[in-house]
């Protein structure tokens, strides 16, 4: 796909409000998933200052606790504080489930796939790569308990001019008693030139408002999908709109999404394309899409390969991919796409 001469990608942290609330969904649909593969899921957290509200639909046979799930998972990622937790979830509507019960689409939507590169990025933008290894590169340094001073929330952003690093900012919560020329030349040392290479030439941002002790439901409200560029593309390739935490795979807006980069992936792997861009589109209660495209660099239609090769419809995306098992929790920070053990990000031969 062609770029603007100058672009900016970006990434947070797996403390970061927003992520932490995209892990609670993933972790509950996990663990309803292990226990009941036919389980249907959508369940979305709001997270603001030491409360969280859980709500959603959830029809299973789990027997499990979303408020131990939420609490337990919070202290995991490295927050100590006491959360109030208010649950409300019922069961999936029956309007909805009589379409999906006949193996329809759960809802419409537009979903997109996209690849590019070769396997030294994961078939991903170099850019976005980079970027996401910036930020759980930061969740190391934390968690390695040698930088006693970082805090789980943290964000990062490269700016990126004639395909060249450009600027890198790295914002992290930190202790107060820590100057920031400490952590930026910590972090410089330790995180940004090892990612990045050679600075020469290259902004270094750091916390570039003059602290950040203050992160997580403390500092900013948290909202399940409210990081859906930071999840697929960073706005290099298009995304329909729909996020992907806390939905089970009968929701097309995630296991289509996973299927055209599936698609898109080994579209490029199998060097049929430099890149690939992938789009597929639902409407609720059927089963076959309403359209398949497949775009290479050129702009060329790769549709009638895809569409001999590979079935988008929701039972078959499932089967392929063995989606009905608790492998959501893993995606729900640092991006959904060029991880490697992802059942989308197999490659196959074509």
């Amino acid at each position: 796909m062609n770029r603007p001469k100058i672009y900016t990608v970006e990434s947070v942290t797996a403390g970061h409000p927003d992520k932490v609330c995209d892990q609670i969904s993933d972790a509950i649909l996990d663990e309803c998933l292990k226990q009941d593969p036919t389980s249907r899921v959508a369940v979305e957290a709001l997270g603001s200052h030491g409360m969280l509200m859980i709500g959603g639909e959830v029809t299973t046979n789990a027997n499990f606790d979303s408020e131990k799930i939420a609490s337990d998972l919070y202290k995991s990622i490295g927050y100590i504080d006491e959360l109030k937790i208010i649950a409300h979830l019922v069961k999936q509507s029956p309007d909805i489930a009589q379409g999906v019960d006949t193996g329809g689409a759960g809802d419409q939507g537009i979903m997109y796939g996209y690849a590019e590169g070769d396997a030294s990025t994961e078939f991903m933008p170099s850019s976005i790569f980079m970027v996401h290894k910036l930020t759980r590169g930061l969740e190391e340094m934390r968690r390695s308990g040698k930088f006693s001073w970082l805090k789980p929330d943290g964000k990062a952003q490269i700016t990126m001019e004639n395909e060249k690093v450009k600027t890198v900012l790295v914002s992290c919560q930190h202790d107060e008693n820590i100057s920031q020329e400490d952590i930026r030349k910590a972090l410089t040392e330790n995180l940004i030139g090892p990612v990045v290479g050679d600075l020469t030439n290259v902004e270094i941002l750091v916390n570039p408002t003059g602290k950040f002790v203050l992160g997580g439901f403390e500092a900013d409200a948290g909202l399940t999908g409210r990081k859906i560029m930071v999840d697929t593309y960073c706005g290099l390739a298009p995304h329909g709109g729909g996020a992907f935490s806390g939905k089970d795979p009968t929701k097309v807006d995630r296991s289509a999404a996973y299927m055209a980069r599936f698609v898109a992936k080994n579209i490029v792997a199998n060097k049929l394309a430099k890149s690939c861009l992938v789009s597929v589109a639902y409407a609720i209660g059927r089963a076959a899409p309403l359209m398949v495209e497949a775009i290479n660099e050129k702009g060329e239609s790769m549709a009638d390969l895809v569409n001999q090769k590979f079935d988008f419809k929701p039972k078959a995306i499932i089967e392929r991919l063995n989606l009905r098992r608790p492998l959501y929790l893993q995606t729900a920070a640092y991006g959904h796409f060029g991880k490697p053990g992802l059942p989308w990000e197999e490659i196959i031969s074509i």
